[in-house]
């Protein structure tokens, strides 16, 4: 079998899509045997994995990108000769007229467009609708979590049989973080106190903004003992919360050798995210074996289990509880630090990979 992944999300500035695809693809091809992942555009190898730039060199960045661009506005089917004779392609939501005589497969990572459009930009809004004529075409879908599963089958019609759940995975330093890394780490950031922690982008859907609210509220003598920190790009309709966070303990984008011991040296881990297809970053928390809070929304009861403290992601008093809960009590950390670590085996990339390889090898019969 020779698949063709859509591998475009790699070279411009990405968050989550970007950390899917660059682990997912290493280790399909780690697993893959006698059957061959190639990508569009081609890469060998993939270089180190950077949010904020390209993965690869400057001038494949450029022919990638603008190999794209030609392929999406020209009504020929430029993209049947860029991938050849291949059994299945994998697309993204970059690519606007997919191959017709191959096979096609795509990655459903969320349905945020649909159910919460005013934490959008308009671009990403006509993106996903393009994108779900590719789904409509698709013989299959991953969907990386069952509530994305359930809300694409509900609000885009998708057969239900043709949507296989696989959760993405955790990249293997969550899991086996030294203590001397972690100290590392705390020490090159100046974090002097124990901390809360929160990673992601900052935009309206990550609800940064309640957790500040929350924090703030807590008792004067917690704030004085522990740390609120904040780690993660600027995205969009940032600036009211980017102005609230030059007051506050704000690191900006951390590099990713960075995240996993910056994870595991923090106390709590705090993602009031108002909907995630999956949210990486409680993954990431709980296999660092560090006690999580998060919403009881979307995919993130699914992902926390019984593992995470789970609240609602509108109610302050709900957050504050939460983290005056944690904050105040260590045998309740080490409680929640187990439970996480054994839940977190659920995401490990080699199970990812090997049942990826075997969905593309049905689909390629």
């Amino acid at each position: 079998m020779r698949a063709v992944i859509d591998a475009t999300p790699l070279l411009v500035r990405s968050a989550g899509v970007k950390n899917y695809l660059y682990y997912w693809i290493e280790h399909m091809r780690r697993a893959a045997g006698s059957d061959v992942i190639d990508t569009l555009p081609a890469m060998r190898r993939l270089g180190g994995l950077q949010h904020e730039t390209s993965v690869t060199g400057r001038l494949r960045t450029f022919r990638g990108i603008g190999a794209m661009l030609f392929s999406n506005m020209m009504p020929l089917p430029v993209m049947d000769f860029r991938v050849g004779r291949a059994d299945l392609f994998h697309a993204s939501v970059l690519v606007r007229r997919p191959p017709r005589r191959t096979p096609l497969t795509a990655t459903l990572y969320d349905m945020t467009c649909y159910l919460m459009p005013e934490v959008h930009t308009e671009a990403n809004i006509v993106a996903e609708q393009h994108f779900a004529k590719t789904l409509r075409r698709a013989r299959g879908i991953i969907a990386i979590s069952e509530s994305t599963r359930n809300d694409a089958i509900r609000i885009l019609g998708l057969p239900p049989e043709k949507m296989e759940v696989i959760y993405p995975g955790v990249a293997p330093a969550f899991f086996d973080c030294p203590l001397e890394a972690a100290d590392a780490v705390r020490r090159r950031y100046g974090l002097d106190k124990p901390f809360v922690l929160y990673v992601g982008t900052i935009e309206p859907r990550k609800n940064v903004d309640l957790l500040l609210d929350a924090f703030a509220a807590l008792p004067a003598e917690v704030r004085a003992a522990w740390e609120l920190v904040i780690a993660g790009s600027v995205g969009w309709n940032a600036e009211r919360t980017m102005e609230r966070l030059r007051a506050a303990r704000y690191l900006g984008y951390v590099p990713e050798p960075d995240l996993a011991p910056l994870t595991k040296a923090a106390s709590v881990f705090a993602y009031p995210s108002l909907y995630e297809g999956f949210g990486l970053p409680a993954a990431q928390a709980l296999a660092a074996g560090t006690p999580l809070i998060t919403s009881n929304v979307s995919s993130l009861p699914e992902v926390g289990g019984d593992a995470a403290i789970l609240v609602d992601p509108r109610s302050e008093s709900e957050l504050r509880s939460a983290l005056l809960r944690l904050l105040t009590d260590s045998e309740g950390r080490a409680h929640a630090a187990d439970a996480g670590r054994k839940i977190a085996d659920r995401f490990r990339w080699e199970e990812c990979a090997a049942r990826s390889l075997h969905f593309f090898r049905r689909i390629a019969g």
